[in-house]
């Protein structure tokens, strides 16, 4: 994949259109487990996670970056420049700071934020070209509806929802009405939702299959269901295809898993993979990742080796 020179704040965006390009902000993260009281610092995000789990994919699809963040964080647009994967950063007088707090249980988290980035414009993203467009949100204002309106006139636009359903007050992060759900959902062909989140979006519907099936009627053509350990869900406006999930070898850290697999199931489609192969990829990566802290760094044949024993 060709690389560009990350630009600065009031540069022109410069890059080839791509099959698949993720506009999200690269976290700071701190990281507390059972395992690490006092916590990790690492580098995260939405954009991050896609970034790192594309570049241990062949590079049969071609892929962007855009991101924004805070000089503390330039080296690590400088990492994935240098490894190859196409990145802008937009600029930000500060960085996205999330820190995650993990039980036992890992499905469970608590968070706090202690600095946010500046939010995507239209204006910024007039030169971004794609036939996906993969929005991660990590805060309720990170992509304004028009945003997504803007992006869907260019290409199909995929949502992981998890930013519009919280805002920061103080350090807290406070779940929140999504008040423009039905004008975003309306532009999102997929949209990535988790357990919980899916039961707020539908004011508590606890039927899946029920849920799903609401969320396409408000535009959402695939409806992506994460249910962690319990593997995931994924409706095509016709069909239901219930994906498992496969077993570690040991639980380390599940920061991740859902960007995890984001790209792998938009690697796999942009490939021409049904969602039934598509979210078994995705899963299998899922698995890779949780057995260690960081990004996805295995290889499709390792990925494959999983779903295919199972």
């Amino acid at each position: 994949m060709p690389a560009t020179q990350h630009s600065s704040r009031n540069a022109d965006l410069e890059m080839e259109k791509k099959q698949i390009l993720c506009i999200g902000h690269i976290t700071h993260d701190r990281i507390i487990t059972p395992q690490t009281p006092k916590g990790v610092d690492c580098a995260g995000g939405t954009a991050y996670y896609v970034a790192w789990a594309m570049q241990h994919l062949p590079h049969d699809v071609s892929f962007g970056v855009i991101t924004a963040v805070g000089s503390d964080l330039k080296h690590e647009v400088d990492k994935l420049l240098h490894n190859g994967t196409d990145i802008v950063d937009l600029g930000s007088d500060t960085s996205v700071f999330f820190e995650n707090a993990y039980g036992e249980n890992m499905n469970n988290r608590r968070q706090r934020v202690l600095s946010k980035a500046a939010p995507f414009t239209v204006a910024q993203l007039q030169q971004a070209e794609a036939e996906v467009f993969h929005l991660g949100t990590l805060l309720h204002d990170d992509f304004s509806p028009e945003v997504v309106e803007y992006l869907a006139t260019k290409g199909r636009v995929c949502v992981d929802v998890q930013g519009y359903l919280r805002e920061v007050r103080g350090q807290k992060v406070y779940a929140v009405e999504w008040r423009d759900k039905l004008r975003v959902l309306r532009c999102t062909d997929i949209l990535k939702v988790n357990e919980h989140e899916v039961d707020v979006l539908t004011d508590g519907e606890r039927d899946l299959h029920r849920a799903a099936r609401l969320i396409s009627s408000w535009g959402v053509r695939e409806v992506l269901i994460t249910l962690g350990s319990y593997g995931s869900v994924i409706y095509d406006g016709q069909r239901f295809y219930d994906i498992p999930s496969y077993a570690p070898r040991q639980v380390v850290d599940a920061t991740g898993c859902g960007d995890t697999y984001a790209a792998g199931y938009l690697y796999a489609r942009a490939k021409g993979a049904d969602c039934d192969e598509a979210g078994r990829l995705a899963a299998a990566m899922c698995t890779l990742k949780l057995q260690h802290t960081g990004p996805f760094d295995a290889n499709i044949d390792e990925v494959r080796a999983i779903y295919r024993k199972a």
